[in-house]
This record gives structure tokens, sequence and C-alpha cells, in this order.
């Protein structure tokens, strides 16, 4: 699953506002009960772990000069829920861009 969301903040902004809101991540997923880990192998790429109900799942977040690309592998049990994952991932990615 991809979803790119455009931006004008530059990629050095992307990645303050990123770095400084990452562990606001597992609040934005249902049930309050995941755990989120993330690290940065290159200045435009962050990596994550979700682990929630009893799932991992695995992705990374690209920075690019006018988009954002969240790319995350879904499990085949939770393919069918795709649609409703795109969808709060779009928002909530929108949220962590946001200023603070």
């Amino acid at each position: 699953m991809r979803v790119a969301l455009p931006h004008n903040l530059g990629r050095e902004e992307v990645r303050r506002r990123l770095s400084s809101r990452s562990h606001e991540i597992g609040d934005m997923i249902p049930g309050g009960m995941a755990q989120v880990t993330s690290s940065w192998p290159t200045d435009d790429l962050m990596e994550l772990t979700v682990c929630a109900l009893g799932q991992t799942i695995t992705g990374d977040i690209e920075i690019y000069e006018a988009q954002v690309v969240i790319a995350f592998d879904l499990p085949p049990t939770l393919s069918f829920l795709r649609p409703m994952i795109e969808g709060a991932v779009r928002s909530n990615a929108a949220r962590l861009l946001e200023k603070k």
C-alpha cells in the first residue's frame, strides 16, 4: 500500500516535523495499543514497524521535495481493511506535517 501526500514545506522542514512528532504515530492507530518503532537509515527515509492487535506491519516514509510517500506492507489478514487504512494514513500523516 502506497499513499502520496503533496506538501510545500521542503525536505528539511518535513524531516524536522516528522522527527519531532514520530512518537505520536502510535496514538493515531485505533485501539491505542500500538507499539511503533522508527529509524532513519537516510535523511529522507524513515522506517517504521507497527505492532498492534497481534499483527506486525513494516513500512517507510520517503521524503521528496514536493511530496511524502508512505508505504506499508499489509499482511493478507488485513488486506480487506486497505481502503480504511489508506484513509487513516492519509488524514493522520497530514496531521503529522501540520505546524505545531
